[in-house]
């Protein structure tokens, strides 16, 4: 597409413009989808209570979501006077802008890449971890003890399992050979000459669960939501926040559970690959891409169960988990995984 535009419209001008439709084709999908699944994250919680969940607005409730997104809309901006002003309305901004960024090197298919870099694991490592100053910056600005604590447990949180997710990455590309999603992807075809994802893998699946887990943790998801346990912290680092300013916390944290969602599916699941390496399961004219968004949708429907049916961890028992668990697991799993490639793919040779 961008080829297109770059030789009717010419290279630098049609690059850009190329390059804008595809950020606004992955965007404003991505902000309807924030929307829906917001509806349907409301209704599996529900189903699991023997609930209804939303029933009213539009058919089935579907456009729940958007009264509610017009709800927050028309409210008043509330700024508490002793904030910080400047950096009280830049948090949200960040936390929103960063979940949206790394969405740039996810392939939808094998043709459909906003950014096909070579390092594209390494950007949504960058990337992911600077969500955590919209975090701090919220607490800190507020001026009010509960959120900073809040923001201070969060940040810690982010930084714990992040380490984690670091060390399980090194396992996938080492793998793979390769920092680059698609190349990523490819790597996964045809285990046993038949099936298609890492998971199928028995040195790489505990990693898998290592990773799902602490992504559950990173996206601060049940059981992991200490950020804002209702009986302590009220709404946590977003306690002060109103209107806009809070919606925006809030449609970054669900960009951010649909990233981690696609994330588990393209690095452990064959992406937009079909589970089975048949012919006539790859399907024609680009359409492959719906076989990302299926598992996409699957992870999703973990992550609610989860939340839906797990109590919440204790803090001390969250960072137990993160630092003397998954941490000394994680390095293990290195080791044996480059042990194993060093005695097998590459003959022994130092």
């Amino acid at each position: 597409m961008r080829a297109w535009f770059e030789s009717h419209l010419g290279t630098g001008f049609g690059w850009f413009v190329g390059n804008l439709i595809f950020i606004l084709l992955i965007a404003l999908p991505l902000m309807l989808a924030v929307a829906m699944i917001i509806y349907a994250d409301r209704k599996i919680w529900a189903a699991m209570a023997l609930r209804r969940g939303p029933n009213v607005v539009g058919p089935f409730g579907l456009l729940q979501s958007f009264a509610d997104g017009l709800k927050v809309f028309l409210q008043e901006t509330i700024i508490p006077s002793a904030s910080n002003r400047g950096l009280f309305l830049l948090a949200p901004i960040i936390t929103f802008t960063v979940a949206l960024m790394a969405w740039a090197v996810i392939p939808f298919s094998e043709w459909a890449v906003l950014a096909n870099i070579n390092v594209g694991l390494l950007y949504i490592l960058a990337i992911s971890s600077l969500g955590v100053y919209g975090v701090v910056i919220s607490g800190w600005s507020s001026n009010s003890k509960y959120p900073f604590y809040s923001a201070m447990r969060a940040s810690a949180q982010m930084i714990s399992y992040e380490v984690s997710i670091g060390f399980v990455l090194v396992t996938v590309v080492l793998w793979s050979g390769s920092f680059n999603l698609p190349t990523i992807v490819e790597s996964q075809r045809g285990y046993y000459g038949l099936l298609n994802g890492h998971g199928f893998n028995p040195l790489l699946f505990p990693m898998w669960v290592v990773f799902l887990i602490s992504s559950m943790a990173e996206t601060a998801r049940a059981p992991f939501d200490l950020t804002e346990a209702e009986s302590e912290l009220v709404a946590g680092y977003q306690t002060e926040y109103s209107s806009m300013s809070f919606a925006l916390f809030w449609l970054g944290e669900y960009a951010n559970v649909l990233l981690m969602c696609a994330l588990n599916a393209i690095l452990f699941w064959g992406g937009w690959l079909p589970p089975v390496d048949v012919h006539w399961l790859y399907l024609p004219y680009g359409l492959n891409i719906l076989w990302l968004f299926a598992k996409i949708l699957f992870f999703f429907f973990v992550f609610s169960w989860v939340k839906a049916t797990v109590p919440r961890y204790r803090y001390d028992q969250l960072m137990r988990l993160g630092w003397k668990v998954f941490l000394p697991l994680s390095l293990v799993w290195v080791i044996l995984v480059s042990a194993y490639l060093m005695s097998t793919r590459y003959g022994g040779a130092l």
